[in-house]
């Protein structure tokens, strides 16, 4: 269902969710893997420092059980259907060692364009903040870790039960552009 927009915007946009059903028998390609980390790779960053890392691992093997142990036990009861799962942590100083307090913005940007190549290709992708952080940066080099992303085909919604069903189905919405717009927005 695409999401109701106030002006027509770009069907990727428009159409993405963030599910939680994920079909356990689909497969995701090496090739269509490869192509949305590759669009992550080519996202802007300030003075091309590329600050994002990205721990992959597919489902069934060793590096996804790794990050799907770091998730809450809600996320670790639907997560575990996804194709893929990607934690993507930041390299937050540069190599002199002072902050760079822009890797969050920076990956942020390569998350978004990973998530739109993965819809893209008619995969789905669900971002989640919901995982053991500390947990997360022993088991992977101890760079920050940010987010765990699942990608997938999409299941029906039945699938689900509880809050994630609840959560499943509800209508999408946003705020609307006065809210998050301060000043200049047009008439």
């Amino acid at each position: 269902m695409s999401a109701t927009t106030s002006t027509p915007i770009h069907p990727v946009l428009s159409n993405r969710r963030s599910p939680r059903s994920f079909d356990a028998t689909a497969t995701i390609s090496n090739e269509a893997l490869v192509a949305i980390l590759e669009a992550a790779r080519w996202a802007p960053s300030a003075n091309n420092f590329q600050p994002w890392r990205f721990h992959v691992g597919v489902r069934g093997d060793e590096v996804f059980n790794s990050i799907l142990s770091t998730l809450v036990p809600f996320n670790q009861s639907w997560a575990n259907r996804a194709s893929a799962l990607v934690l993507v942590s930041i390299v937050n100083q540069n190599e002199d060692g002072t902050p760079r307090p822009i890797s969050g913005f920076d990956a942020g940007l390569a998350v978004s364009q990973l998530t739109f190549e993965a819809h893209s290709r008619d995969q789905v992708a669900h971002q989640m903040a919901g995982f053991d952080h500390e947990k997360a940066a022993i088991l992977f080099d101890g760079a920050t870790p940010i987010v765990i992303m699942a990608i997938g085909k999409q299941a029906a919604a039945d699938l689900l039960e509880g809050p994630a069903y609840d959560r499943e189905i509800a209508p999408r919405t946003r705020k609307p552009l006065s809210e998050v717009v301060i000043k200049g927005l047009p008439n």
